[in-house]
Order: C-alpha cells, then sequence, then structure tokens
C-alpha cells in the first residue's frame, strides 16, 4: 500500500500536510529522521504511517503517562493494535505486553525511557522485531532545552542493541541548539532533518498590558466567540478566574494536576464536547488535546519561555480558521520573570536541605529506596518542614535532572488483587459466603494470573460483569480481603515520589556544578527571549517566535497586534473612516456573514476591509464570531 492509502484508510484524509510525506518517504528509505514541526503539525502520523507499511512493532519513546494512555486509545479507536508501559503497571502486566510485542500482536509498543534499561524489557527486546524507534519529545534529551529529563539519554543505548533500526525524532520546540544536541546524543547516523515553519499564518498574537487582568479577560472572551483555553499560573488562580467567569455568565470550569484523575477526566471531556466554553488551568492542560476549533488561548501568566508559550498558545485554530493567542500581563509580572534563574536554580546549600527533609518526610533510610515509590504530599510536606512552595518545586525538579529522584502528580495506580487463600478452600468459602461469590467468580475468570502475581482490576468493569452496583463491589473486596481470600489495593492517583537511586547523605549529594551553572545561563537566555517578546512594540510577534527556532525565510504575519498598529498607521485615517462608516452602514439593520460584508466593496481591496475590520474588533466596535458572523456592538 502507498502512505496515501494508509492515511485514507485509518485517518479519513486525502493528503498530508506539510512536509508529513517527505519525513514518511525518508524513514521508508531506512534513515535516521529529525522532524521539527510546529504544534498541531501532525508529528504523531509521521511515524504511525510508515510503522503500518512495514513488519513487526513499531517502539515508541514517550515521556508522559497521560501522553501514551492518549495516543494508545486513539490508535485503538482506528482499530490498529497498540499498548503501553508505564509506571504502576505489575510484572505480570508487563511481561504480558512485552510478549505481545514479540508476537507481533500489537503494532505500536509505548515505553518510558526509564523502561528501557530494566532487565525484562531488556530481555524480550531481544527477540522482538522493532521496525523504528519513534522518540517523541525528542527535545527532552538536551540538557540545554526547556524540558530536560535525564532518562532520555538511555535512549541512545537503543542504537547498540537495535543497530540498523531507524530512528525518528520528533519534537515541536528546538532551538538550533537543542537540534544539534538532539542529533549528537541519540547518535543519529547521516541523518535528514526536515523543517516546517513554525508560522501559523490564522493565528493572531497579541499582548496587553493591563490594569485588570479579569476585566480584560471577559471582555476578549465576550468578543471573541468559540472555544477557549485560559492558562494561569497557580491552582488557586485557576478556581479564582474559573469562577469569576461563571459570575460574569461565561461557561467556564478550572483544571489542574491536583484534582482526581475522575475529576480531570469529566472536566475535559465536557470541554471537547463544547458543554464548557473556557477550560481555565495550569500548564498541565493541553498535552496530547487535538481540539480543533479553540479560537482563544489567553495566557493569563506569562510562561517563562517561549518553547511553554508557543506549545501552549499553539492548541488555537487547529482548523485553519482564524484564531487568537493573547498574553495578559502587569509591571509586577515582569519583576517575577526577571527574578526567575536565581528561583528556578537554587543554591547548592538549598538542594541539600531540601534533600534531607525529603528522605526525613518520607523515612527513607541512607543506602535504600532504589526504585522504590512513595506517596507524597507535597503540600503536607511544605507545612511540616515550612519551605517555600517555589523552592521545593525547583529543587525536586532540578534533582530529576541530576537522577536521584522522579516526581510525578498525575500519575495513576490502579487497584491491584491477587489471591492468598489455598485454592482448595475457595469452593468452602463460597457456599458460606454465597453474597461474596460473585465478585470472587468475577476475579478468576476475568483476570488471568491472579493467583501468582498482583494483577490491576477495574472495580468499574468487575461491577458491569458480576451485575453489582459499584459501591457492592468495593465493599465486597474489601471483605474478601478481610476474610484472608485475597489482598487487595485500593487505586491511588496521589503524587508519587521515585527515588531512582538510593538515598545519599545529604552532605555527599553531588551535583554538577559546571552543567548546572551552564543550564541556569541557557534558562537565563530563555527568560530573556520571553522578555523581549512581551516588550515588542514594532516587530511581527509571529517571525519573532519562528526565528527563536531558527526559521529563515519567513515575512510577517499581517494579523498580529504590532502587524495590525503598523497596517492602521499605514492607512490614512480618512480611508479609514469612510471604510469603518461604509461598514457600519451596512450593519445597521443587522448582522451579516463576513463574506456578503466584504463583498460590498467592490472598490476597496479585501485586506483592507479586513484591517478595518481586525481594528474595529479589537477596539470593541464590532464582533465577529467563529462562525464568521459581523456584528455591531
Amino acid at each position: 500500500m502507498h502512505p496515501e492509502e494508509i492515511l485514507q484508510q485509518y485517518w479519513g484524509y486525502n493528503a498530508f500536510r506539510g512536509r508529513q510525506k517527505d519525513i514518511i518517504e525518508n524513514v521508508l528509505l531506512g534513515n535516521d529522521t529529525l522532524a521539527l514541526l510546529p504544534t498541531g503539525g501532525g508529528k504523531s502520523i509521521c511515524y504511525q504511517v510508515p510503522a503500518l507499511m512495514m513488519d513487526g512493532v513499531c517502539l515508541v519513546i514517550s515521556p508522559l503517562i497521560a501522553l501514551m494512555k492518549d495516543q494508545v486509545a486513539n490508535l485503538l479507536s482506528r482499530d490498529i493494535t497498540a499498548a503501553a508501559i508505564y509506571s504502576g503497571m505489575t510484572f505480570y502486566e508487563v511481561q504480558k505486553t512485552l510478549e505481545d510485542a514479540v508476537d507481533e500482536n500489537i503494532r505500536f509498543l509505548y515505553v518510558s525511557p526509564e523502561r528501557l534499561e530494566t532487565a525484562v524489557f531488556k530481555e524480550y527486546l531481544a527477540d522482538m522485531s522493532v521496525n523504528l524507534i519513534a522518540v517523541d519529545e525528542a527535545h527532552c534529551i538536551s540538557q540545554w532545552g526547556y524540558d530536560f529529563r535525564p532518562p532520555y539519554l538511555r535512549i541512545a543505548a537503543l542504537r547498540h542493541e537495535l543497530p540498523n533500526v531507524p530512528i525518528l525524532a520528533v519534537t515541536a520546540s528546538a532551538t538550533p541548539l537543542v537540534e544539534k544536541d538532539i542529533i549528537d546524543k541519540l547518535l543519529l547516523k547521516e541523518v535528514s532533518t526536515f523543517r516546517q515553519s513554525f508560522i501559523r499564518p490564522n493565528i493572531s498574537y497579541s499582548v496587553f498590558k493591563v490594569d485588570s487582568k479579569i476585566n480584560k479577560l471577559q471582555e476578549i472572551l465576550t468578543n471573541v466567540g468559540g472555544s477557549s483555553i485560559v492558562y494561569c499560573k497557580s491552582r488557586k488562580l485557576t478556581r479564582d478566574v474559573a469562577l469569576l467567569l461563571q459570575m460574569a455568565s461565561i461557561s467556564a470550569d478550572h483544571y489542574h494536576a491536583g484534582l482526581t484523575q475522575e475529576e480531570r477526566a469529566t472536566k475535559q471531556d465536557a470541554w471537547q464536547r463544547n458543554k464548557t466554553r473556557v477550560m481555565v488551568c495550569t500548564n498541565a492542560f493541553g498535552m496530547g488535546i487535538d481540539k480543533p476549533d479553540v479560537r482563544t488561548v489567553i495566557h493569563y501568566d506569562s510562561p517563562d519561555c517561549l518553547e511553554n508559550y508557543y506549545q501552549e498558545a499553539g492548541r488555537a485554530g487547529r482548523d485553519g480558521k482564524r484564531s487568537y493567542a493573547v498574553l495578559l500581563y502587569q509591571s509586577e509580572d515582569i519583576t517575577t520573570l526577571e527574578a526567575m534563574p536565581d528561583v528556578k536554580y537554587p543554591d547548592i546549600y538549598s538542594i541539600k536541605k531540601v534533600y534531607q527533609a525529603l528522605a526525613d518526610f518520607l523515612q527513607v533510610p541512607v543506602g535504600i529506596g532504589e526504585g522504590n515509590f512513595y506517596d507524597f504530599d507535597l503540600n503536607e510536606f511544605i507545612r511540616n518542614f515550612k519551605l517555600e512552595p517555589q523552592l521545593v518545586i525547583n529543587v525536586l525538579k532540578v534533582l530529576e535532572q541530576e537522577g536521584y529522584v522522579s516526581f510525578n502528580e498525575t500519575i495513576f495506580l490502579p487497584s491491584k488483587v491477587v489471591f492468598t487463600a489455598p485454592k482448595a478452600l475457595l469452593e468452602d468459602f463460597e457456599n458460606a459466603h454465597p453474597d461474596l461469590e460473585p465478585v470472587m467468580k468475577c476475579l478468576l475468570r476475568t483476570y488471568q494470573g491472579i493467583y501468582d502475581n498482583r494483577v490491576s482490576v477495574f472495580e468499574k468493569q468487575i461491577a458491569k460483569l458480576a451485575r453489582l452496583p459499584l459501591e457492592r463491589v468495593f465493599k465486597d473486596l474489601k471483605q474478601l480481603q478481610a476474610f484472608g481470600i485475597i489482598e487487595y489495593l485500593p487505586q491511588k492517583d496521589t503524587p508519587q515520589l521515585n527515588f531512582i537511586t538510593n538515598r545519599a547523605p545529604a552532605e555527599f549529594l553531588y551535583i554538577d556544578q559546571r552543567n548546572y551553572l551552564l543550564r541556569k545561563k541557557q534558562y537565563e537566555e530563555r527568560v530573556q527571549a520571553m522578555l523581549s517578546y512581551i516588550r515588542l512594540r514594532k516587530d511581527c510577534r509571529s517571525t519573532y517566535i519562528a526565528r527563536y527556532f531558527g526559521d529563515t525565510d519567513i515575512s510577517d504575519c499581517g494579523v498580529c497586534d504590532n502587524c495590525l498598529h503598523k497596517k492602521n498607521t499605514e492607512l490614512i485615517s480618512t480611508e479609514m473612516k469612510n471604510i469603518a462608516d461604509r461598514i457600519f452602514m451596512h450593519l445597521d439593520a443587522n448582522e451579516m456573514p463576513v463574506n456578503t460584508l466584504i463583498a460590498q466593496f467592490r472598490d476597496v481591496s479585501k485586506d483592507k476591509i479586513w484591517q478595518v475590520l481586525n481594528f474595529l474588533q479589537s477596539e470593541s466596535k464590532i464582533k465577529i464570531s467563529d462562525v464568521g458572523i459581523v456584528r455591531k456592538l
């Protein structure tokens, strides 16, 4: 089959976008490939299509559990077999998944980089027919990047294990320095690099210095209809802003990593289906989401780097229609950003102090802890040790980057069950307790290996199969444990701290100061680039972002706030007033489609009319809905 036939069969598209086909053809030639595609550029298609054209399994390395689960669910919905291995799975479940990969019962195997060096993975890898190694979010391998993850450095070992298997590295946010680092660290051979322009022509970027952020936010959401994301810096702020929007009769909800998995899923689903219009969230929201009709992405607080800003703002307008990326700021936000390098990179004494406090809080003695997960209540830890929250969060990041711990706020560990009573006793027990028999039989028939290993079980599935209320299933499982028939470990979605190495004495904690200070310097430069973006007054915002990511052959977008201002000043005031008066004359009686309005102007260029329309909308004198209807305010 041709790539286009695969695309049509599984995705329903007739043609590839941008550089997708070039990348796919290069992968099919067996070449190492680096794909630099903008947010929303369809990166996953670039490895999924060629992998389906080859025999064997595509090994996909991804940093986030939520992202892996989303990708697997997406493939399964298209009748493409896929599975993932992540923290929280039992040894039996991991083993079963790897056996399926060896037997080629799945086409895509998603794994975190931490899994690559485990003994069980290496054991099965030798028998696995891998056709392609896809490295998602490849910028994570570079310590000069904004999201460095040390486990990514282990991916290079696959080159020695699978020397003839091509690697495709994909990312949406690599500067030229990071691009070079990806190639070096992944040991890419005779690599072909494909770069798609980072310009998003349908997105209008704007920055507003405001006295009241909430007032400006309400004004934007009133003037621009459609689905929206509002990014805030703290969990509390997401709740407060969502509540204020609700009080202004704007449909809004809040989202952050501190909510339970069920709450997050419910809120995301309501927003995805347009039951909630505005999602006010921290940066925990958005990864893996591909909602095409987001009309506005508004940053209530500024991110600390353009990589984050571009990725988050790029969730707007994936359907190609006009959309808006807006950043709001006040003077104190600039001061906060300027101080961030010293906050983000604490002194070595503070790092050792927090590390010691972590060990005391979790009661981890020196010399043990490697590979263990600990329930970790961040707020309780901060209260008990009277530490600054920002300091703790940043030290945890440093400890992750130095390879000591990993902290996951959104980890989900499903319930686990293993039978502990001898098989010979079960029949007598069932006769004595007939009310518990349905759950017992369901466990034994549904979950293979439950007598020999702890197996992940899902209470909702048991309730459905046994035709029992969910509350009854929870009760029965606890009763079976009380009788000594099973061991039952209820699910966890509390934050987890994983010790990657055995706990060291705090005074001997080794931090590579040279690399640490180099990373801090790189971070200072990223913060300065973000500040320069905020302070831009004349240059095109879109081209500024594109140049940051290495684009050179670009031109001004014509739709950002600076470009519009420049165009408006180029339009002589009398001509602008004349066009505006004629627009209001046509709108005096009723609203109309924007194309119908433009058609009334046979003597004026379409570009000039759009300039005036955009200006009038920015001045809150007209409103253009997300379906292209213009009305006077």
